[in-house]
């Protein structure tokens, strides 16, 4: 038999498979599960890897051969290649040994490191790098016999060392805190990108990460990229994500993720979230008969998609480099996408018209993750395995454990295998990288190498070394090279040493080729907000605005608005207006009215996460206020807010009042405002402090008021609602003072939280048994399940009647998780949130209200005319002329963009104290 007529034979058996699997195709409305069949099958067993490859459907022209299997490796979930071309591995050994996860966070993981030492493309030395790990999410290497590993349910991404050269790391040090979760496996950053601007990117954190040549690791606040396993960038340095969880596939690529989170209805063709698994499936998902394709038993839409990857090698055929790849273990596929770019939009298309790159008919193919590789082909990790879905959605009783019960999958675990995908017209690239070896100067030349995955080692090594003996070579090369992408990373290598200068960056910048002039500008943004601040180069973004190329415009704005630039709204508005272009008319008005970034959130149940899902501008408003706070504040309020004690005094005495868990600082913020704007003196509720006189601050500017505001209000145990630059600006009008605050002058026209809200009753036009979860402080949140449209209404009901004059209703809570969090170690899994109807668990999308009016009434029958109205945000404030009311109800009144739902985390109501 051909292996093509073996192949037909296989699928045509399959399909026999798969119709004795499904006994009906009508599905009921009210439990589309109660049609599943579930009778005993005969089990999935394990299939040799010959077997296995018997199996795969590729391409024509596409081969695979194994790479690494188990034994040797077990339950790889990706892999990455130090400057020597080793491989390093991850193996989740503990991953679903059974239905319940028993045992999953024993620390029986590792990091294996493979080695090639003869150049025949076979894997001939193996040591266990780093052993003894909790199911092991990173390993990126730096430095020969270095890389950065970040264990499961540990906050912290460590530094391994090698320092004797036997393939086994001996030293272990914290690299960064606060970069991991603690919480459902599923929730935690998987892989690390060192992209094209010499900055570390990771799923799941909004920032970004850097080198410093002191050795300090530097950070920077970003959008959130709504990643979830693994990470890649293009040529062009644009880092890519994929959604699992939620069902979408690919998210917020339009920009840069440090230009913030863009996306459109179109993103995707239509029908591009459809797989097209080989037929005879045995309908093992998550979501039950929902997610089924009749009456093949196979996935009918995304719902774990991971591993994404850009191929940029030369071994591949050349219609593939800058593909988009990405892996769909549930529906044991490889997607391989084609990227087109009209008008500035980007949209992904299916490279194969109802099939996919890579399909088997091995219910144990599971595609994880997918890698360019040093010989120019691409590596496909296959943790080749029974349960791919973690334990939360697998309790007792789930469709997923009877379908795991009826074909014994629980009894398949601990495999594993690394595939290779080549083409038939090209062999692979046996040259052995010997990078850490090599001179500075010869690490140059591979600039110019036609594989990314050379040059972006080269460009990583040269950055950490900081040898600026390369400079002029560099300069040669970005100048003078044919090759445009040499060109691009020659720029950003000298960015990364420190050694970039403006007449460079402005060549760039006025080249004839469009991505140059890209590239340019985002170089140069280094040297504008650097030491020596470049502002100059403010002029040559407002110019670029009015590029031809509709990309470049696009980058100016971006820019533009990212550094602050003078008049930035104003020029984005304008360009965007009376631009024929439609992705220069939409990025524009996303940045001047964002929309939420689509994907997984930075913590979806971990409340020791931080500040993670604040918004990009609060986190940097914190981090700006915690400076300030440092520099000026410490000395008297104490380092952890308590209160610097006075020395000499009795116990308890402080130099300044306890910031620290206080209502009035944590209450409506024109009181801190108003203290930092004019001071404070005298007593404060009957108690003097020695620092006397709190000075006022209203010399420094609006913003700065509102990043110390934040902070204090914020931080120390504290949680009040963030400060605007806007709302410091309207409290200077209001008071013209020119004396300092005494509490009791202050304190009566400060707007007091209505805190009685177990009092409350709230209702909803959509959800009502959930509104509650409004005003709760355990963790949910309040949605409306549906798209947003008008006609959406949430409303509360006071107690009694109050002097209402403000609101603020959030749609995420910094600290405060959506779901409960999972149990600690051994302890079991908890129950999985509701998927409303959907997949394996994929959350509705929410943010504020589009567009809202408040009303409010005494009866609940009789509404005022809308107090205020407006566009609404993930954090939305509504503030009105103060009006006696005991109802009040928020109307929402605009249509969703992206299928975004509203919802509400937390709402707080601020009255006027009634006087007597």
């Amino acid at each position: 038999m051909t292996p093509v007529s073996r192949r037909i034979a296989v699928v045509v058996s399959a399909c026999a498979l798969s119709g004795a699997i499904i006994v009906s195709q009508t599905q009921s409305p009210q439990d589309p599960d109660a049609t599943a069949d579930f009778l005993k099958r005969p089990p999935v067993v394990r299939l040799d890897p010959g077997k296995e490859q018997e199996l795969f459907l590729l391409p024509p022209g596409y081969t695979i051969e194994l790479v690494l299997s188990d034994p040797l490796i077990q339950d790889p979930v990706g892999v990455t290649f130090d400057g020597n071309g080793r491989m390093y591995v991850l193996e989740m050994r503990s991953y679903m040994r059974d239905a319940d996860g028993s045992g999953s966070r024993d620390p029986i993981s590792r990091i294996s490191r493979h080695e090639d030492t003869d150049g025949d493309g076979v894997y001939d030395t193996h040591t266990v790098f780093v052993d003894n790990m909790v199911m092991p999410r990173n390993a990126f290497p730096l430095e020969d016999g270095v890389i950065l590993g970040l264990e499961t349910d540990n906050r912290d991404l460590h530094k391994y060392t090698d320092t004797n050269g036997d393939g086994v790391a001996d030293r272990n040090e914290v690299f960064y805190p606060a970069f991991g979760r603690v919480t459902n496996m599923e929730w935690q950053p998987g892989g690390i990108t060192w992209a094209l601007d010499n900055w570390l990117y990771s799923t799941y954190n909004p920032f970004r990460l850097r080198l410093a040549p002191n050795g300090k690791v530097l950070r920077e606040e970003t959008e959130a990229n709504g990643g979830q396993w693994w990470s890649a960038q293009d040529n062009y340095g644009k880092v890519w994500w994929v959604d699992g969880g939620g069902e979408i596939g690919p998210v917020n690529f339009q920009t840069p993720i440090v230009y913030g989170a863009f996306n459109v209805p179109d993103n995707f063709e239509a029908d591009f979230q459809v797989p097209w698994p080989a037929p005879g499936g045995i309908s093992d998902m998550q979501g039950g008969m929902r997610r089924v394709r009749l009456p093949d038993g196979t996935l009918n839409h995304f719902t774990a998609a991971s591993g994404v990857e850009i191929y940029r090698g030369d071994r591949l055929p050349p219609d593939a480099v800058g593909d988009l790849f990405f892996n769909e273990p549930v529906g044991r596929i490889v997607r391989r996408a084609k990227i087109v770019v009209t008008d500035g939009l980007t949209q992904l298309r299916n490279a194969y018209v109802q099939s996919e790159f890579v399909r088997s008919t091995d219910p144990l193919f599971r595609p994880v993750s997918i890698h360019n590789a040093p010989d120019g082909s691409l590596y496909l990790v296959d943790m080749y395995t029974g349960i791919i879905q973690d334990a939360q959605w697998s309790g007792p009783g789930t469709y997923l454990r009877r379908k795991i019960e009826q074909y014994e999958l629980d009894k398949q675990h601990n495999w594993g295998r690394i595939w290779r995908i080549r083409h038939e017209g090209q062999s692979p690239d046996r040259t052995p990288p010997r990078m850490y070896q090599e001179t500075p100067a010869q690490l140059v030349a591979h600039l110019a190498h036609p594989n990314g995955w050379w040059r972006d080692t080269a460009q990583k090594l040269l950055v950490l070394k900081q040898d600026k003996s390369v400079v002029p070579a560099l300069k040669q090369m970005a100048r003078g090279s044919t090759s445009q992408l040499a060109r691009i990373h020659a720029l950003w290598t000298l960015e990364g040493l420190g050694a970039l200068d403006a007449p460079l960056a402005r060549e760039f910048i006025r080249s004839p080729d469009p991505q140059l002039r890209i590239q340019g500008i985002r170089a140069s943004e280094s040297l504008y907000k650097g030491s020596r601040g470049e502002k100059s180069f403010a002029a040559d973004y407002r110019a670029m605005t009015k590029d031809p190329d509709p990309n470049v415009a696009i980058q100016a704005m971006l820019t533009l608005n990212l550094q602050k630039v003078p008049d930035a709204a104003t020029l984005i508005r304008t360009t965007a207006e009376h631009s024929s272009a439609r992705g220069v008319r939409e990025i524009g008005t996303q940045l001047l009215r964002p929309r939420p970034f689509q994907g997984q959130r930075p913590s979806l149940a971990d409340t020791g996460a931080g500040g993670v899902n604040m918004t990009v501008d609060q986190r940097r408003s914190l981090q700006r206020g915690d400076e300030i706070y440092r520099e000026l504040c410490g000395t008297c309020h104490g380092p952890d807010g308590k209160g610097s004690p006075m020395a000499g005094a009795p116990e308890g005495v402080t130099m300044a009042p306890p910031l620290a868990e206080s209502a009035r600082v944590q209450g409506h913020r024109d009181y801190v405002v108003n203290v930092l704007l004019h001071g404070l003196m005298g007593p404060i509720e009957d108690r003097n402090y020695p620092a006397g006189v709190m000075v006022a601050m209203g010399t420094n500017d609006d913003q700065w008021i509102a990043d110390i505001a934040t902070y204090v209000r914020n931080s120390f145990g504290n949680a009040g609602t963030f400060v605007t630059a806007e709302q410091v600006a309207e409290a200077r009008k209001t008071s013209a003072r020119k004396t300092p605050w005494t509490f009791t002058e202050l304190d009566p026209i400060v707007p007091k939280l209505l805190s009685n809200t177990a009092a409350w009753k709230v209702t909803a036009s959509h959800n009502p048994e959930t509104a509650a979860n409004a005003i709760a402080t355990t963790p949910g949140r309040w949605d409306t399940g549906v798209p947003q449209q008008p006609g959406m209404w949430f409303q509360i009901e006071l107690p009694e009647a109050a002097m209402v004059a403000e609101l603020q209703f959030d749609s995420t809570v910094a600290g405060r998780p959506m779901f409960a969090m999972p149990p600690a170690r051994g302890a079991g899994p908890a129950p999985a949130p509701a998927a409303r109807g959907r997949g394996r668990g994929g959350f509705l999308q929410t943010t504020g209200p589009i567009a809202y009016t408040v009303q409010v009434s005494m009866d609940g029958s009789t509404w005022s005319a809308p107090l205020a109205e407006g566009a609404g945000a993930v954090s939305t404030l509504v503030k009105f002329t103060p009006t006696r009311a005991k109802f009040i109800r928020i109307n929402q009144t605009g249509s969703a963009q992206n299928n975004e739902g509203w919802s509400i985390q937390q709402i707080r109501v601020y009255a006027l104290q009634s006087r007597s």
